[in-house]
């Protein structure tokens, strides 16, 4: 149940029946005719722009617009008022009993409840996280690891098929600077005195790696030249390092689809094959770039490459693929990467990418668009940089990694939970202060406590309504007589769970599972305030002793508030409190 789409329907067909009266123009394009909560909520309950985004098309006043259509709409028993406000918005007020089917249709449909058919079962592929298999996961990957994983939930819940994909970064330099890292861990293991030079990953986690190859091959590879030893040991860390890496996801409570590894298409003709079809398209040439702008660099001389018109689809310069001693730049691998997605039937992609990819944007949409010929839509969003805090001061890195923090030493302080709502109480792309202190504070002030506080509220009334005696199972709630549930207070909370439908459809629409943490705390507040005037007000408080129906019909909307609480921190992948300790 979606009460915006119902209303705005209503002003649709309303329209419609202008039109054939003679009192709008036929053929009128409604797309832009919105419903949404006004501004300031003593305006009413909802708001439309029908007249103001129909007046031009129209050849109207907006206001004769609005006038016409608000003594239509007061025909209806939904409606119980509609004023024309400024220069022709509308805004209208709904009968209690919409309230009242809010509260219902919660309990009825249970966390299903809000869920949306806007995505039509397309299939759409959330890249995220893919960090280098070099080593534990850092603060940063954790932010783009529970975003990614919670716009994944979030699409899957706005009616998309989704797949989670983590692109192994296996195929460049950096993997062989990690097998002779270690294979120094695997001299130190063999007893000799490791060289960890300038350059090398010095981290404590590899130790054990070097311990479990001398296990494995004794003492058999330390006279043998690097030309013999480098394939095997890189090919043996790079799978002790992903086995390290979804241990670090699955502690964060992320499960991968799909490992698409980077490696795996050299040599199988996959580079070629994408490279191909966009020279089929004209979009591959020989040419020289223009030096690049600012500073020149002292080694920059002007040479022949195999270049991809990327200008042709929005990119701001053409970007190499091929450099001029024949081997590919690392742009041509996510080419045929991204040319495997295309191919593999997906209808959107998303990449959530670190911020300091932000260069990397437009030539990867620009390939995308190649590709597919502009079928295949995709968004990029890049994950600000994450400041982590303790008592005051700056946390500092983990001895074990080396030279960051780890994702498992924000997850031990502080648990999966708290490090996944928090992550998300910013957008995406605005920085994130993380202090250990706060997130664990008792407070209105930390989210994660006051969201999950609520929560915890409503399965305390639950259980002292079991010791009352009082029926409180979910069919028994959404049989129960609202007609009482009529104060401000009471009306305010089921309004907010009227938005949560809307807000699930923008938060997909935008791919931004923030503005779900951001609602879960609106709805959170409304609960706080409904309980707070509770103890002034006796009438207004959940269990009425002595009287079983009205405690139901109180009950109701409370545990109308838990489940929506409950299907929104699921989307973040947040288990919901029962008790607060």
């Amino acid at each position: 149940m979606n009460l915006f789409t119902d209303v705005r329907a209503l002003v649709l067909e309303t329209l419609d029946q202008m039109a054939g009266a003679g009192e709008l123009s036929q053929g009128l394009d409604y797309a832009n005719v919105a419903v949404e909560p006004p501004r300031d909520a003593a305006h009413g309950d909802m708001a439309t722009n029908a007249a103001m985004v129909l007046a031009k098309p129209a050849g109207m006043k907006p206001r004769e617009i609005a006038d016409h259509l608000a003594a239509r709409l007061l025909s209806d028993p939904r409606i119980t008022s509609a004023e024309v406000a400024g220069p022709g918005f509308l805004n209208l007020r709904l009968a209690p009993e919409l309230w009242q089917g809010i509260v219902k249709a919660a309990l009825t449909e249970g966390t299903a409840y809000g869920r949306s058919d806007m995505g039509h079962g397309r299939r759409v592929n959330v890249e995220y996280v893919s960090a280098n298999p070099t080593g534990p996961l850092h603060v940063g990957h954790t932010r783009g690891a529970v975003f990614g994983d919670a716009l994944a939930s979030l699409l899957d819940y706005a009616g998309y098929d989704v797949t989670r994909e983590y692109y192994i970064n296996d195929g460049g330099a950096q993997v062989d600077v990690l097998a002779r890292s270690v294979y120094e861990r695997y001299r130190e293991a063999c007893g000799l005195e490791p060289e960890i030079s300038e350059g090398l990953y010095p981290g404590d986690y590899l130790e054990p790696v070097g311990r479990a190859l001398a296990e494995a091959y004794g003492e058999a590879l330390l006279d043998k030249p690097e030309s013999e030893w480098l394939e095997m040991v890189r090919e043996y860390a790079t799978d002790a390092m992903m086995h390290l890496i979804r241990d670090d996801l699955a502690s964060l409570g992320v499960e991968m689809d799909v490992f698409f590894s980077e490696k795996s298409l050299y040599g199988s003709g996959r580079i070629e094959a994408a490279l191909k079809a966009l020279t089929d398209k004209g979009l591959i040439y020989r040419g020289v770039l223009e030096p690049p702008k600012g500073k020149m660099p002292e080694d920059w001389e002007p040479r022949e490459q195999v270049l991809f018109k990327s200008t042709l689809h929005g990119d701001d310069v053409d970007r190499p693929v091929m450099k001029s001693d024949g081997s590919w730049t690392y742009f041509a691998p996510d080419i045929a990467y991204h040319f495997d997605k295309v191919e593999r039937g997906f209808d959107m992609l998303i990449d959530v990418f670190g911020a300091d990819h932000g260069g990397y944007v437009k030539r990867m949409k620009a390939a995308v668009s190649a590709l597919s010929d502009g079928r295949v839509p995709l968004d990029i969003k890049l994950t600000q940089l994450v400041k982590l805090w303790k008592n005051g001061e700056p946390f500092k890195m983990s001895k074990r990694a080396g030279n960051f923090v780890t994702l498992r030493d924000v997850v031990e302080q502080v648990g999966p939970d708290v490090t996944r709502f928090h992550m998300l109480t910013r957008k995406n792309d605005a920085p994130l202060d993380f202090d250990f202190d706060k997130v664990l504070e008792q407070s209105r002030d930390n989210p994660v406590f006051y969201v999950q506080y609520a929560h915890a509220r409503v399965c305390s009334v639950l259980r002292k309504a079991a010791e009352a005696g009082i029926p409180t199972d979910d069919a028994t709630l959404a049989g129960a007589d609202l007609s009482g549930m009529t104060h401000e207070a009471e009306v305010a909370v089921a309004k907010k769970l009227a938005e949560w439908p809307r807000l699930v459809e923008i938060a997909g629409r935008t791919n931004e599972p923030h503005r779900v943490a951001f609602y879960l705390y609106e709805l959170a507040s409304d609960l706080h305030s409904l309980w707070n005037r509770g103890n002034e007000d006796v009438a207004l408080r959940f269990i009425q002793e002595g009287d079983v129906a009205t405690s139901q019909a109180k009950i109701a909307l409370a545990r109308a508030v838990s489940v929506v609480i409950s299907a929104g921190l699921g989307i973040l992948g947040v288990t919901p409190a029962e008790e607060m300790r």
